[in-house]
């Protein structure tokens, strides 16, 4: 089975979003990276947003930019930027621009070591 790869999205577009869905970051997952073909992935929120009047739980991800592809996430030092869709009745509706990023899984956090500088 397709390791989960864990993301975080910060919505930046449109500029009132935070205030209608009650925060920019939202944290989610995909099993779509390992297919290198897709050009764009669907990714599962841990929690969902409301957002005119509508629940939304998957976003469709896909490259801002012509001719950039969702893998060079992986080498950014802030994000990538991306386009944003979540379903609407007749598919998916591009909607918001966003920054995503792998998120840190905590268990790999490292314990400040004392270097004996310290006093």
């Amino acid at each position: 089975m397709t390791q989960h790869l864990q993301l975080r999205v910060h919505v930046s577009e449109p500029w009132d979003f935070e205030r209608i869905a009650g925060t920019a970051e939202l944290s989610g997952w995909t099993i779509d990276h390992a297919d290198p073909t897709n050009d764009e992935w669907v990714v599962h929120l841990d929690e969902g947003f409301d957002f005119h009047e509508r629940h939304i739980g998957t976003l469709l991800v896909g490259p801002r930019y012509v001719g950039e592809h969702l893998s060079r996430m992986f080498d950014a030092v802030a994000g990538l930027p991306v386009r944003v869709a979540h379903r609407q009745d007749d598919g998916w509706h591009y909607a918001f621009t966003a920054m995503i990023s792998e998120r840190a899984d905590p268990s790999d956090a490292h314990e400040d070591v004392n270097d004996g500088t310290a006093k």
